[in-house]
């Protein structure tokens, strides 16, 4: 069985009753008992969390989706879980739960919450997290790989190798054999060397569908072993674990070769298939039955097999999965997920409120210059192939022909391919000359900016066709039969130069089919244009200078999700998306697809509607620990407030600093955020000269940097700690207890308007939800729940106090351009006007106030 988990904002403890609930007890009755308290990690629920778990219960095993918005102490991951579970173990409606996150704080409270259920189980629930192979990769953890190659690539280079040395030829034999006969001598193994590998959980590939060798991959992996014993160098080490390899990766034994070439392989992969592609790891050896990665992934290592393979095989055989929104929204991500993604599926979304923009970013796609080249390349590589005799024409031409595809569609694609890249080198050379007065003068670090830039294809609120499409259609020739054709010219292509014996890392096949989505997606939902990246290159390119700054691409931009969203829930048998931040959820429905989803009918093409549930609970946290001001100054616009620089002392700039300066200045340790990191730094600037404590900046910077900051924060004495509402420290840290005292919000964070890609967003809403809620919808409500969130820091447990502080009218509810109708009902109660005079003695009071 499994069980799909979703992760959302929040975290709950019942011990010490951090971030917990602060009602009184519900008193389940055993009388009465719903079934679902022997799955329940701890002795009693409380109220809101009791409810939760009911209502979910009640509608997801309707094949129903509960959409559920719980501030800290609802105990939202234990009441999904609890759900789950019951749903999993006691009906016969699901097979398995998925957890999926965007916030790695919170895939580890899930995993610690199903540790607590199963401690409580005679039969534990099996349970794996999931992360990504470079985190999983032994080489590429220690730096082994070459710099020039990213630890994806180099680790499916090393699987093909593996593989093909690990076949079966079609008679039975081995690649390298005489007559069939096994070319390795598979006698090595003594009782003095490790014993042959064997999987605690087995693969799930029967055999008849077995194409490879056991005992050559035991061979390749005995060697390897070998190699490492009779070498002086020390072993590969990595997360605590020691392998039974090297550092290096062995090359090929020259009995599995009729060649001279001994390429390098995996040692780890050659492990897996030596236990028939199954694990050494089982889910004893986890926490409560749970495996993180600090249990598999050394158990893995000293087993010498790969545990991304390890993890793969795990997540087939586990009840419950966590990971994160790529495992089920990106494709690029979602084939390690797929064969365990159907309708006897749970899954749980949590922080959903970020459902939006990160779906948007993951159904993008993304066409490189590099990949262009490389697909043209492709595509050069056989017909030059072709070109070196009429026979290799001929036989080119009848493998081509058994996918339809004539030898002429190639010679057009690779035509195509070059015209493509050329149009698109004159493009970005033109835009960025009428753009930039100094680029083309030689000094191109100081002509053009070290920033990503967009150069949009078409006017980003209108429906036209982008330029590039129009190229190709008007002037180029190119027709929409031929763009539907590409992807198929593509794995045609491919099929025929593996048939060649030619080992290319191809990519034509996946480039074709985007420019035939190119052509054949809505250009109101898909925002055409090209993006600019930074890059350092070393050299000089005279014809584009541009080339030695950037690295173009194409991009298709999903600005507009929801049907994309509702499609892929719909293959599911039903979940969770919570968050603290869903609210208005009756708007969150309808942008997420979920509406569309309850009121799609039996006879639509895309499955039949689904039942759609809510569920809002307040804090429950005592209202006298709390203060909750709106301290009404002018708007925080970049219109009244300008640039901000330190000779910068306009009205609005000196209204803010003095607030600043007050609630700085109060007591404990403080959380400033403000719109985006430029104005942390004016804030930071000002503060320092202006109070006593420390005030620590945040920026946009690596997550270690982050995390050092956060500690320096929360370890010294106290201080002010200033940051951007959109950035990472106002949204899944807990700070709980004494780390923080007051939280205050500058401002409304609104993303660039001048974007063209924010331009097309707000564009497509107004096309689907209509012109008045455009705004709203793709902007002011998004801004508003990372407010929320920032404000979420401050209150984590019923015995702490604190205030939340939202600076500026627009707060009110009786301003232009109220955000107020945007925040929860409570909020809306809690929250009453303050001038800035009063801000000290109104800290004062609170504080002195037991």
């Amino acid at each position: 069985m499994y069980v799909l988990c979703f992760l959302t904002a929040g975290r709950w403890e019942h011990r010490g009753y951090k971030c917990g609930h602060g009602g009184e007890p519900v008193n389940v009755s055993t009388d009465e008992s719903p079934g679902w308290e022997q799955y329940f990690g701890f002795e009693r629920p409380y109220e809101n969390q009791a409810d939760a778990i009911e209502a979910a219960i009640e509608t997801v095993r309707r094949e129903g989706y509960l959409a559920m918005e719980g501030p800290c102490g609802t105990g939202k991951t234990m009441a999904a879980l609890t759900a789950a579970a019951f749903l999993l173990r006691e009906t016969d409606r699901f097979e398995n739960v998925v957890i999926a996150t965007p916030v790695k704080q919170q895939r580890q409270q899930f995993i610690e919450d199903l540790r607590t259920i199963n401690r409580g189980l005679d039969e534990p629930l099996s349970g794996v997290s999931l992360v990504g192979k470079s985190d999983l990769c032994p080489y590429g953890r220690e730096g082994v790989f070459p710099d020039d190659t990213s630890v994806q690539t180099r680790c499916e280079e090393l699987r093909e190798t593996t593989a093909d040395l690990v076949r079966e030829d079609d008679s039975g034999g081995h690649r390298g054999d005489s007559g069939g006969s096994t070319a390795v001598d598979s006698s090595t193994t003594t009782p003095e060397t490790d014993p042959e590998p064997a999987a605690i959980i087995e693969g799930t590939t029967d055999d008849a569908e077995q194409w490879w060798d056991t005992d050559r991959a035991r061979s390749l992996v005995e060697t390897a072993r070998q190699d490492q014993a009779a070498s002086d160098d020390e072993p590969l080490r990595t997360a605590g674990a020691t392998a039974p390899y090297g550092t290096a990766q062995p090359a090929t034994p020259a009995e599995f070769t009729d060649s001279e070439s001994t390429p390098l392989y995996c040692p780890f992969e050659a492990d897996w298939y030596a236990r028939d592609t199954g694990s050494p790891v089982g889910f004893e050896q986890g926490v409560d039955h749970v495996l993180s990665t600090d249990d598999f992934l050394p158990a893995a290592v000293e087993a010498g097999t790969c545990p991304h393979r390890v993890m793969s095989v795990l997540l087939e055989n586990a009840e419950i999965v966590v990971g994160n929104y790529n495992h089920l929204f990106d494709s690029q991500t979602r084939h390690l997920t797929e064969s365990i993604l159907d309708e006897r599926t749970l899954v749980i979304v949590d922080e959903a409120h970020r459902l939006e923009e990160r779906v948007r970013d993951l159904l993008s796609e993304t066409m490189g210059r590099v990949t262009l080249k490389q697909a043209q390349q492709d595509l050069q590589t056989l017909l030059e192939r072709a070109r070196q005799h009429p026979d290799n024409k001929e036989l080119i031409e009848s493998h081509l022909a058994d996918h339809d595809v004539p030898y002429e569609a190639v010679e057009q694609a690779h035509q195509f391919y070059g015209e493509a890249i050329q149009w698109l080198d004159e493009y970005v050379e033109t835009e960025l000359t009428d753009r930039f007065e100094r680029y083309g003068t030689g000094f191109i670090d100081e002509a053009l900016p070290d920033e990503t830039l967009e150069l949009e294809l078409r006017e980003p609120d209108s429906d036209e066709r982008d330029a590039f499409t129009v190229w190709a259609e008007e002037q180029a020739g190119y027709t929409g039969d031929f763009f539907r054709t590409l992807g198929a010219v593509g794995s045609a292509v491919e099929d025929t130069l593996s048939q060649q014996g030619i080992n290319r890392d191809c990519v034509c096949t996946a480039t074709g089919v985007r420019f035939s989505q190119w052509w054949q997606r809505d250009h109101t939902e898909f925002f055409r244009e090209i993006t600019l990246e930074p890059t350092d290159l070393d050299y000089r390119n005279p014809e584009y200078p541009w080339f030695n700054a950037y690295n173009a691409s194409l991009v298709m931009y999903n600005c507009i999700p929801s049907e994309q969203v509702r499609d892929i829930l719909g293959e599911f048998g039903g979940g969770i998306l919570m968050s603290a931040t869903l609210e208005p959820i009756s708007i969150f429905e309808t942008v997420s697809g979920l509406e569309s989803l309850s009121t799609r009918t039996s006879t639509d093409d895309d499955g039949a509607k689904r039942r759609v549930d809510r569920r809002s609970y307040e804090l429950q946290f005592p209202a006298a620990n709390r203060e909750s001001w709106v301290v009404d100054v002018m708007p925080f616009t970049a219109r009244n407030r300008g640039q901000p620089t330190s000779d910068n002392h306009n009205e609005t700039r000196e209204r803010y600093a003095y607030v600043a300066r007050e609630i700085a200045r109060s007591h404990g340790n403080i959380l400033l955020s403000y719109p985006n990191y430029a104005e942390a730094k004016w804030a930071a600037g000002r503060l320092r000269k202006e109070v006593d404590k420390p005030v620590v900046l945040d920026s946009s910077s690596s997550h270690e940097e982050t995390q050092r900051l956060k500690e320096q924060f929360f370890s010294g004495e106290h201080a002010v700690l200033v940051t951007s509402t959109r950035g990472t420290l106002t949204e899944g840290v807990d700070y709980a207890g004494e780390k923080l005292h007051t939280c205050a919000v500058f401002g409304v964070p609104l993303v660039n308007i001048g974007s063209p890609r924010v331009q097309a967003v707000r564009h497509a809403y107004g096309d689907r939800f209509g012109t008045d809620n455009a705004f709203t919808y793709a902007l002011t409500i998004p801004a508003v729940r990372q407010v929320r969130q920032a404000i979420g820091r401050v209150l984590r447990g019923p015995d702490e106090r604190g205030v939340r502080v939202l600076v500026g009218e627009r707060y009110l509810p009786d301003r232009p351009r109220s955000v107020a109708p945007f925040f929860a009902a409570q909020e809306q109660r809690e929250f009453s006007r303050l001038t800035p005079e009063f801000l000290g003695s109104q800290f004062t009071q609170f504080w002195n106030t037991e």
